[in-house]
Formats: C-alpha cells, sequence, structure tokens
C-alpha cells in the first residue's frame, strides 16, 4: 500500500497532462504561454481568463521538487513552459495592475489578481535562478503593479479568505519589490481582516461560517505566517482547526452544504503546515487525505479548468511541507464521546449520540446531516424543502436569513421562517451581447467596474426575496433516533407547481461548488407527487418527517396529505 503522504502527489501530477494540454506551447504563436484552451484553440471566448494561468505554479512545484512518479522534474521543457505561462501573465495585466477571470475588464481584486500575485512569486522563488534578466524584470514590475493595485483597493461583500489571499500575495510582493507602501497596506489590510474572524473560530464568507473556505484561509494564513509573524496568528489557528474539525464527516467527506457557500472543497496545506504545533490540526489532515485517496473529496480530475489549477498546487504543497506528527492524535468531534456544541454564532449544532453524528446549520433553515459513526455512512442529509411556485419562481428554505427564529437545547434544535426565492440567472445571446458592450464602454475604469461586479455578485448569490411561503423545521435527537419535521405554510393564495423535501441541493451560486460526491447516492429525499401538490394547494399547510432509527439502513418519510385531504 502507498504511503498515505504520497496520494497528495499523485493526485496533482495526474493533472499535469491535462494542464500542458490546456496550455499554447507553440513558441511562435502570438498567445505562447497562455493556458486558457478555449480562448488561445477553441476561439470560445473573447478575452483570456487570467486565471488559467496559476497553472504556471503547478509547472514550477514540479518541475522544482522530487515527488513520487514525476517524470517533470529538472526537465528542461517543463521550464520553458513555466517560465513562457509567467511571460504571457505578464502580457494581459491591465495598466493599474489588475487582472481579469469572468469577463472583459472586470479588474478582480483577491480574484484573480491576489491569487496570481501569490503564484507568480512562489514560483519565481522557486526557480529564480533560470528566470532569464529580461523576463525577471517584467514578472517583478508585474507583481510590484498588482500589489499596489491589491494594496488600494478591495472589493464589496465580506469574503474572509478573499481578505486572506489579499494578505498573502501584498507582503509576498513586499518581500521582493520592498515598496514601504505595500507594507503599511499590509498592517491595515491584516487588522481589518481579523474583524471578520469570530471567536467561536469562523470568519466570515458573506452572511455566515463556511467550512470550505475556512479551510483555505487557514491554507493562505499559514502561509503568509512564514514570512511574517503575528501574536494574533496562533490562537486564531487554533480555533479555526477545531472549528473546521466539526465539519469532518465519518464518511471522509467535508462540509458541503451544510456551510454558507456550500462548497466541498479542503485546502489541507495550511493543515500541513500547523500539524507540529497543533495534534488536531494532523489529525483533519489525516483523515481529509484518507477522504482524497477514498474518492470522498473534490478532486482535481472533477473539476472544471478554471479550479483545478487551483487544487493542483494545494496539493504538490502539502506533499513538499508534509507535516511531522505527533506521537498521538487527538479525536476528532465525530470520534468524541458524549460530544455536543452548539456555535451560538455560526448557528451551527453538532453532537455524538451513541454510533451517530449529527451536525445542523439553523442558520440556512435547518440543514441537517446525519452519519453512521461505526459503517461510516450518510443516513440522513435533508437539505430542507426546494419548489416552485406556479408564476415560476424556485424557493427554498435553504436560506441565511437573520429573522429566522430558532430555538434550541442539548437534544432540539427549531427553526422557523420564511422561504426565499432561490437566484438563477443565465445570459441569453441578446443579454450577453448587452454585457460586453457595457463593459467596454464603463469597465476601462476601476471605479464602475468594482461597483458593477458588486451588483453581479448581489444579483447572483445574495439577491434572494422572501416569498409568501412559511416552514418550520423541528429536530430532535435523542440517543436512539433523529426526526426531522417539517412544516410548509402558503400565504397570500400562493399555488405550487412542485415541491421536494430533504435530500442534497445547493441554493445559492458559488462557482467551487455543486461537484457530484458519492455520498449524495447513500441518501433520498421526498418528492411530492402532483396528486400531493394540489391537495397541498387546496390545504395550505402539511407536515413532513422523516425519521431515522439508529441502527436503520434508511430513514422514512411520513406526511399528513392524505389524512387532511
Amino acid at each position: 500500500m502507498p504511503n498515505l503522504r504520497d496520494v497528495y502527489a499523485q493526485k496533482a501530477l495526474s493533472q499535469v497532462p491535462r494542464l500542458l494540454s490546456s496550455q499554447d506551447r507553440n513558441q511562435f504563436s502570438p498567445t505562447y504561454g497562455c493556458m486558457n484552451r478555449e480562448y488561445w484553440l477553441c476561439r470560445s471566448t473573447d478575452f483570456p481568463n487570467s486565471i488559467a494561468q496559476f497553472g504556471v505554479h503547478a509547472l514550477a512545484l514540479a518541475y522544482a521538487h522530487d515527488m513520487p512518479g514525476n517524470p517533470y522534474r529538472r526537465h528542461p521543457k517543463v521550464l520553458q513552459w513555466t517560465l513562457a505561462g509567467m511571460d504571457y501573465w505578464t502580457r494581459i495585466q491591465h495598466r493599474d495592475g489588475s487582472f481579469d477571470e469572468f469577463y472583459p475588464n472586470e479588474r478582480g481584486w483577491a480574484g484573480p489578481t491576489g491569487f496570481l500575485v501569490y503564484v507568480m512569486c512562489d514560483s519565481y522563488r522557486r526557480i529564480k535562478d533560470e528566470v532569464p534578466a529580461d523576463l525577471k524584470e517584467r514578472l517583478l514590475k508585474s507583481i510590484h503593479r498588482a500589489a499596489l493595485f491589491l494594496a488600494g483597493t478591495d472589493e464589496s461583500g465580506v469574503l474572509a479568505n478573499h481578505h486572506a489571499m489579499a494578505l498573502l500575495p501584498m507582503y509576498e510582493a513586499y518581500t521582493l519589490v520592498h515598496d514601504e507602501a505595500i507594507r503599511r497596506s499590509f498592517i491595515v489590510k491584516l487588522d481589518e481582516f481579523f474583524s471578520y474572524c469570530h471567536e467561536e473560530g469562523w470568519c466570515l464568507e458573506y452572511d455566515g461560517a463556511d467550512p470550505g473556505y475556512l479551510s483555505a484561509t487557514i491554507s493562505f494564513m499559514a502561509k503568509l505566517r512564514r514570512h511574517y509573524e503575528d501574536d494574533r496568528f496562533m490562537p486564531h489557528f487554533k480555533r479555526w482547526v477545531e472549528f473546521s474539525s466539526y465539519f469532518v464527516y465519518p464518511n471522509g467527506h467535508y462540509a458541503g452544504t451544510a456551510g454558507s457557500r456550500q462548497t466541498l472543497h479542503f485546502y489541507p496545506h495550511g493543515y500541513e503546515l500547523l500539524a507540529n504545533e497543533i495534534p488536531l490540526a494532523a489529525r483533519v489532515a489525516d483523515r481529509m487525505l484518507e477522504g482524497l485517496r477514498d474518492g470522498a473529496l473534490v478532486p482535481p480530475e472533477i473539476q472544471g479548468e478554471r479550479y483545478f489549477v487551483y487544487r493542483m498546487p494545494e496539493l504538490m504543497l502539502s506533499y513538499i511541507d508534509y507535516g511531522e506528527r505527533p506521537a498521538e492524535l487527538p479525536p476528532l468531534p465525530y470520534e468524541r464521546e458524549g460530544e455536543s456544541r452548539y456555535f451560538e454564532g455560526a448557528k451551527v449544532w453538532a453532537g455524538k449520540r451513541g454510533p451517530a453524528y449529527t451536525l445542523v446549520n439553523a442558520a440556512k433553515g435547518g440543514v441537517v446531516k446525519h452519519f453512521d459513526v461505526n459503517c461510516g455512512k450518510l443516513r440522513v442529509n435533508n437539505c430542507g424543502l426546494i419548489g416552485k411556485i406556479r408564476e415560476g419562481a424556485v424557493f427554498t428554505s435553504q436560506w441565511i436569513d437573520p429573522k429566522h427564529e430558532i430555538e434550541h437545547d442539548e437534544n432540539r434544535i427549531v427553526i422557523r421562517g420564511r422561504c426565499h426565492k432561490a437566484p438563477s440567472k443565465v445570459f441569453n445571446p441578446f443579454t450577453f451581447i448587452i454585457f460586453r458592450v457595457g463593459m467596454l464602454l464603463v469597465g476601462w475604469h476601476a471605479w464602475p467596474a468594482y461597483h458593477l461586479k458588486g451588483l453581479i455578485r448581489k444579483i447572483l448569490m445574495l439577491g434572494a426575496k422572501p416569498t409568501p411561503i412559511r416552514f418550520e423545521r423541528d429536530i430532535v435527537i435523542d440517543e436512539r433516533s433523529l426526526s426531522v419535521m417539517t412544516t410548509v405554510i402558503l400565504e397570500n393564495g400562493v399555488q405550487l407547481e412542485g415541491l421536494s423535501i430533504g435530500d442534497e441541493f445547493p441554493a445559492r451560486y458559488v462557482p467551487q461548488s455543486r461537484y457530484f460526491q458519492p455520498q449524495e447516492l447513500d441518501v433520498r429525499g421526498r418528492d411530492l407527487s402532483p396528486a400531493e401538490v394540489e391537495a397541498l394547494n387546496r390545504r395550505g399547510r402539511a407536515m413532513f418527517t422523516e425519521y431515522f432509527d439508529f441502527g436503520a439502513e434508511a430513514s422514512r418519510f411520513s406526511d399528513d396529505l392524505n389524512e387532511r385531504a
């Protein structure tokens, strides 16, 4: 059996052929070095997505470091292609130092500009003796300009992981270009970042706690700590690791719809850097590495072209910086007998009752995940209500709303609230043309680009309006069973076209989410038949209960529609 550590390298190196296939490797091509295949080869987009140049990092790491099964180590062609990727990055930079990812003239802050500055700084350090002088000059000039852009702006909304990813490249760039203006802004932005960190151990991602992006924050800040030390780091690291450990599941999966942004990804590098100082970080890293090996985590091979380039270097760095494990590792929350905790700020309850581990995010309308620890199976995955109003709007109870009423004790959580519309916007040819023309007209300046991106985020991610549909979720966990009782109340004569209760479904638009995971095959929800929908429309109210008895193979649903009809 291969060393568990080797899984990091194997998963990353297996994707290098895909990465190189995405790069224009023709040195006489005008797009030589571009890593956005959809642009330079397929011609299916009208601008190069700069985040594709993140692939430079994986090439630099594969070239510079020994890893098991690594044929790219010290290969001259890999060096040549790494340098070509760096050079192309300098050629697509805006004059203000920013870069575009999703659309022309986006002028993104941490994503993509911050991510790419970090990548270029770290890649440069690993191969700097082999970077030609002319490229070195252009590269450092682009890094400097981009760092000043990061220092002089921010973005709308609060995404703590983005603030962490702006801090890391700013300081990395400062150590290379030694501009005091960058350092001074870094100090100010570091204080701002800590204001988004809750004492419970989570950081704000729009309107709540997201464990997937928390692991990214841990990764970015642990990287930063290698260059810059602050007394606040270690206390936060301990709290962050502890909070994230509650979202490590008995089946090897992580986070998902229990988080504010429903992300499934796990960034292991920060946990490896902390493994020798925080034993729980080592335990989390080991369990998640087992999950990666067993197909329970999101691997680079199932991610799209935009995001697999993030995962590859993260895994390579985790192999390179694999942390020394303490002799004894502490148990994870699902391994702790009698464990029970309610995070008041995050509104998350987690606990082990007998052979079962249950996690409830009350802030999201009562998302429930319930596992059989003995066999490591997900038994209940009840994300709440999702349905469609006859007029066409999709609605869901899975939405963070500060107006939700939440009651809880040691064994029971009750959530009362209002369902929200689930945003779902796509372009048609006409609106796409209008959007492109608008960006060409106004996106040349950072101010309208900044506000337009904030508007797009509000429409796609945050702009969910309440509906005339109320819900109540009554969740009871005892030593032998779990029950999730969901009441639906229709108001103002609203009529439904369809309704589903329970099961796995995402409600918020987040690009790094919605990956398939094998655990989805282990659970089912309850889809109402057309006759049942009509019965609900007539009565205006119905109650559905999902019940699971510990030791059973599956949950069962009951409702009062037939009785009421």
